[in-house]
């Protein structure tokens, strides 16, 4: 009979052990649409079954361009940034650790030694006494037992607060390489810019000579002469200013990059035609691929936490049992501390139940209300996100046809630049047409150069906004 009430009490407290009031979790549903928007805008978008998710693709394999893998290589590796996230990894581990570790009793070693002057008045002897008293000891000290899942409640929090950190390491990382890529990008615009400035600018002043000779002998006005002048002071103001963009470019690079050393001129790109494009990539058929991104993954780890907080705030309200037990030995004097019979031990369990206490059931609602509030946050997320690849996947599918359309405007005022250039030379036209067509035409060449820009950078941002770029 003794038996059985053993097994039957163990097992209470087994199944006790395995008590917990954290809500169950379920994936909350998406609050967007399982399609990518559709339309016109959307018809060329790359948008594909069959094909390896961005989040499966490692940086390396999509960034093609063998100097800007170099950058970006020299970026991960010395960037603050990343360096801080990856820091904060290691301290949400850490604390991880301290908190799953307080569910196991912690063993300490005690060595006590005392002595002490009894008056005589106050000595069983009725003479001033010293008394002594040694011991040495194994000990558990006020070890909550979780009954009812507390700890583990809070260890899960702690989990899933150090996943939510890793997370945003990943997503930081993200951040980081598609930054450097556009930044390398925008570099390559800008230098290509500046080539065409300076271009304009040799041609105009070419013009400027052929007038001035010309109105030096009277075959040309003052006012055609000022004219082109004026064209002359206007292409050294653009070559002012895209030489200073250059320069913020290089600056921004070598931010990101990290690095106090300058970047090496043979890693820096020349123009926008010299940078291998990234590799094709398509946002799949459905937006479930946005529950991989790290920072939806991250929104979602922050709700399991609080999650958690609910069961350890609901589980505060049930009593709490503690233990204290010891083994050792103790003596009156130092040398018979081990002798036999000096053995000591001692088991003492607390049980403390809450009777009235307010803020325990507001502690309740409180994490209710932040359950909540993470839940919000982890829709927001995902809205965000949709967002996100709904504009890039916008860009995608209608960068080719502008790129197409400025081309042929491009080549169109080209034509009409140098028609107009010979008109003039035939005494048939004034300056006014060809300094109007040389300014369609600069205005042209650099809106084509901007739009080459906008479908590389297109490329990059759809590979970040899907995920890409951890691995």
């Amino acid at each position: 009979m003794k038996r059985q009430s053993m097994i039957i009490g163990s097992a209470i407290l087994l199944l006790l052990a395995g008590c917990s009031f954290t809500p169950e979790y379920n994936r909350p549903e998406a609050p967007v649409s399982q399609d990518w928007p559709g339309g016109t805008a959307y018809e060329k978008a790359p948008v594909a079954l069959d094909e390896p998710l961005a989040s499966d693709i490692p940086w390396r394999d999509f960034f093609t361009d063998q100097r800007m893998k170099q950058v970006i290589e020299m970026a991960l590796e010395n960037n603050r940034d990343l360096r801080l996230a990856a820091l904060n990894v290691e301290r949400a581990r850490a604390m991880y650790g301290i908190q799953r570790a307080s569910i196991y009793p912690s063993v300490d070693a005690t060595a006590d030694a005392s002595k002490s002057r009894t008056p005589a008045d106050l000595s069983y002897t009725g003479e001033v006494a010293h008394p002594e008293q040694y011991s040495v000891g194994l000990g558990i000290f006020s070890w909550e037992i979780d009954f009812f899942g507390r700890l583990r409640s809070l260890r899960e929090q702690a989990l899933e607060t150090f996943l939510a950190t890793e997370q945003a390491r990943r997503g930081t990382q993200i951040l980081i390489v598609s930054s450097v890529a556009n930044a390398y990008l925008s570099l390559a615009a800008d230098r290509e810019n500046l080539q065409l400035s300076h271009t304009t600018y040799d041609a105009q002043k070419k013009s400027y000579y052929l007038i001035k000779k010309r109105f030096d002998v009277g075959l040309s006005s003052e006012l055609d002469l000022n004219r082109v002048k004026s064209q002359v002071a206007v292409a050294q103001r653009n070559i002012a200013r895209y030489t200073l963009r250059v320069a913020q470019d290089i600056n921004a690079l070598r931010l990101l990059v990290g690095s106090l050393k300058a970047l090496p001129d043979d890693l820096l790109p020349d123009d926008l035609a010299g940078v291998e494009p990234p590799s094709a990539i398509t946002a799949g058929v459905s937006s479930d691929v946005l529950l991989l991104r790290p920072d939806v993954l991250q929104a979602e780890n922050q709700l399991k936490g609080t999650n958690a907080n609910i069961g350890a705030a609901r589980s505060a309200l049930f009593p709490n049992i503690s233990l204290t037990t010891s083994i050792g030995t103790a003596s009156a004097e130092l040398s018979g501390l081990f002798k036999s019979g000096s053995g000591t031990w001692l088991f003492s369990p607390q049980l403390s139940m809450p009777v009235f206490d307010a803020r325990l059931w507001a502690a309740v609602d409180a994490a209710k209300a932040e359950n909540q509030i993470a839940l919000t946050n982890y829709e927001k997320a995902i809205q965000g996100a949709f967002r996100e690849v709904a504009d890039v996947l916008a860009v995608a599918g209608t960068i080719d046809d502008r790129l197409n359309a400025q081309q042929s405007y491009v080549d169109a005022a080209s034509q009409t630049y140098r028609l107009s250039d010979m008109r003039y030379n035939k005494g048939i036209d004034d300056y006014l047409s060809v300094l109007d067509a040389q300014r369609s035409l600069f205005s042209a060449q650099q809106e084509l150069v901007m739009l080459k820009l906008e479908k590389l950078s297109n490329q990059v941002r759809l590979y970040a906004v899907l995920g890409g770029g951890t691995q």
